[in-house]
This record gives structure tokens, C-alpha cells and sequence, in this order.
């Protein structure tokens, strides 16, 4: 069994983080999501595996090498325009085979990894095997209805008027049936080969489509609120260890990781937290569900429920929370000028400012 990741989107939801770096490598728990999904796969005895690349080819090669720390074989598969989930398994054919194969959206975070699904398939052989899982938006999502007796019975891609709740989770695992699927469907309206129309091609020829349905936690990391709720989920997993120093001055409370190089000074951290490699906190206070990255400084400032990306400076300001701070960002306080913002923002950015 193969593995394909796609890991070829643009994320412009998330810009203007996404401008200078791929979606799939902004971290959360200070470890890029596409790691995260990369593990799952091995996690799930896969040890082959494709990743779809567009724009962003040479970050996502940096990152991931020849994918032998994880375990890995990875080849890397270059789509020109992103044209659709089911154009990536076309434009990967020759590196699949006529293998089955689990195909994994490099941004997607699932807990509790994807090995009893695998191990699943694997024993019962069906064509195709979606995931599921209930959410209270379906019409931002592939929806799937399934019949009476549990079956598949018809996919829609962001359908206005949803037949159901259950929402496509970005993981799906595929017999060789899928390759005839996916060169018999046209471009949906929105010039896209879509995956749920191969679905439903093998659906409509009487091929064996099945569906696990999760209820387990899942998460899209499309957006800045999804990425800073993934971030909090991987935090409920820190285990407190501290290979950086740590003055008397300072209280740490509960699961905090300090990797080495960091100093803490005069601060409080409350965990679940996790302070990188090189970083300063001095003088100020770090909150729950907080990530803050390599070679930062926090001075005299307090921050929760946020990422905080390397190389940035935070000095000087009152509680920052549900923030998502980039790379090599400063951000200090404003000048004493009363009723004034000054603001300097790239494209896309959005910004809430308190009346």
C-alpha cells in the first residue's frame, strides 16, 4: 500500500502567513501540520509515499527531504494548477500502480492517526473507504448521504442545500478502481476534477463504496481560527520537560516545554505551552494553548491562546490572545497619540482593533 499527500494548495485563507510560506508548514505545537500527517502514515505501517507539490515545491522539499526521518520513501509529484483532488490522483499514476493506496490532505489534522482505517481496508479489500464526520456547516464541505443501510449513496462538493451533516474528512483509501473514475469525470463549474464525482462514478457503477464515520477530533487547518484550535489540541499532548534555563524568578506552571537554548527570566508560563529553541520570555507572562517558536523574544509583554512564529519580538504590550504572529514580526506599543491606530499590513491581512 502507497500513500499520496496533497500538499499543493495556496492557502489563502490563511494570508498573509501563507505568502512567504506553504500552509502545510505552519506549525502548530512548534511542528509543521504536514509533519503531523507524515507521521500518521508511517504510524500506519505506509512506507512509500507521493507528495502532490505546486507553488511551493522547494519549501515543502526543504522541509521534508528524502522523508527518511520519518521513516519514509518520498517521491515528490509536481501539479502545475491546482485543479482538483481527484487531478492530483490522475497526474500520480504512474508512482501509484496498481497499488491501493490512502490518499491525505497535507493539512489536515486528525487525532488518534489513521492505522485502525488502514488496517481496515486492508482486511476488507472494499473499492474506495471515505471518512466522515458530523459538522454543523456542511455546505463548506464534500457531503456525503448514505442509505438506510449505511451505504454510500450519493457525494456532493459544497452542495447549497446539503442532504445531510456528514462531511468528507480529508482522508480517503482507494483500490486501483479509482484510476477508470477519475479519467471518465469532466472539470466541476469550478474547473476542477473533483473527488467526490469519481466517488460517485464508482458509487453510480456499482462498486463498493464504503464509509467510516469519526467522531473523534478533525480539523481543516484552512483558516487562522482552525489553525489556533489545532494548536490547542496538540498542546493536550505536551509532556512538561525543560532543557532550557529557567531563573528563580520565574514560576512555571503545569505542561510546559522549554526546548534548549530557551531562558526564561522573571516570567510566569502557564502550560500547556511550549517555548522554543533560542527563545527569550523576560519579564512577562505566557498563557495556555500558547506556541511560541524558535529565536523569539517576548519582553515585558503577556500572550495566550496563539502561535507565535520564529524569529519574532513581542515587547512592551498588553494580553495578546487568539493571535496567529508570523515570522520575523515586531510588535511593540503604539505611540501615546490619543484616539490613533497606525497600522502597516500586508495583503489580505485583517486586523480587530478595540473601540
Amino acid at each position: 500500500m502507497k500513500a499520496l499527500v496533497l500538499s499543493g494548495g495556496s492557502g489563502t485563507r490563511l494570508r498573509p502567513i501563507t505568502h512567504t510560506a506553504p500552509k502545510q508548514l505552519v506549525p502548530v505545537a512548534n511542528k509543521p501540520v504536514l509533519y503531523y500527517v507524515l507521521e500518521d502514515i508511517a504510524q500506519a505501517g505506509v512506507t512509500e509515499v507521493g507528495i502532490v507539490v505546486g507553488e511551493s515545491a522547494r519549501e515543502i522539499q526543504e522541509a521534508v527531504g528524502d522523508g527518511s526521518r520519518f521513516g519514509l520513501q518520498v517521491t515528490y509529484i509536481r501539479q502545475e494548477a491546482p485543479l482538483g483532488l481527484a487531478h492530483a490522483v490522475l497526474i500520480a499514476r504512474e508512482f501509484l500502480g496498481d497499488d491501493d493506496f490512502v490518499m491525505y490532505l497535507g493539512d489536515n489534522f486528525v487525532v488518534g492517526g489513521i492505522a485502525d482505517l488502514v488496517r481496515e481496508f486492508r482486511t476488507q479489500r472494499p473499492d474506495a473507504q471515505i471518512l466522515l464526520t458530523r459538522v454543523p456547516d456542511p455546505a463548506a464541505f464534500g457531503v456525503a448521504e448514505l442509505g438506510a443501510d449505511g451505504q454510500v449513496v450519493s457525494l456532493e462538493e459544497k452542495p447549497q442545500q446539503p442532504r445531510s451533516d456528514l462531511a468528507l474528512v480529508g482522508v480517503y483509501l482507494f483500490s486501483p478502481a479509482v484510476h477508470e473514475a477519475v479519467r471518465s469525470i469532466k472539470p466541476s463549474w469550478r474547473g476542477e476534477l473533483e473527488i467526490t464525482h469519481a466517488l460517485q462514478w464508482l458509487i453510480d457503477e456499482h462498486r463498493d463504496v464504503r464509509s467510516t464515520t469519526i467522531h473523534g477530533y478533525w480539523k481543516d487547518t484552512g483558516n487562522v481560527t482552525d489553525m489556533l484550535e489545532v494548536n490547542r489540541t496538540a498542546l493536550e499532548t505536551v509532556e512538561a520537560r525543560t532543557h532550557g534555563v529557567v531563573d528563580t524568578d520565574s514560576e512555571v506552571i503545569g505542561r510546559v516545554r522549554i526546548e534548549a537554548g530557551a531562558r526564561i527570566r522573571g516570567s510566569r508560563i502557564v502550560g500547556p505551552a511550549v517555548i522554543g529553541t533560542g527563545t527569550l520570555v523576560s519579564g512577562s507572562y505566557i498563557g495556555p494553548y500558547t506556541s511560541i517558536g524558535d529565536n523569539c523574544r517576548v519582553e515585558n509583554g503577556e500572550i495566550e491562546f496563539s502561535i507565535m512564529l520564529s524569529d519574532s519580538r513581542l515587547e512592551g504590550v498588553g494580553r495578546v490572545h487568539g493571535s496567529l504572529i508570523g515570522r520575523n514580526v515586531t510588535v511593540t506599543p503604539a505611540l501615546h497619540i490619543p484616539s490613533t491606530n497606525r497600522l502597516i499590513l500586508g495583503d489580505h491581512s485583517e486586523v480587530q482593533i478595540a473601540s
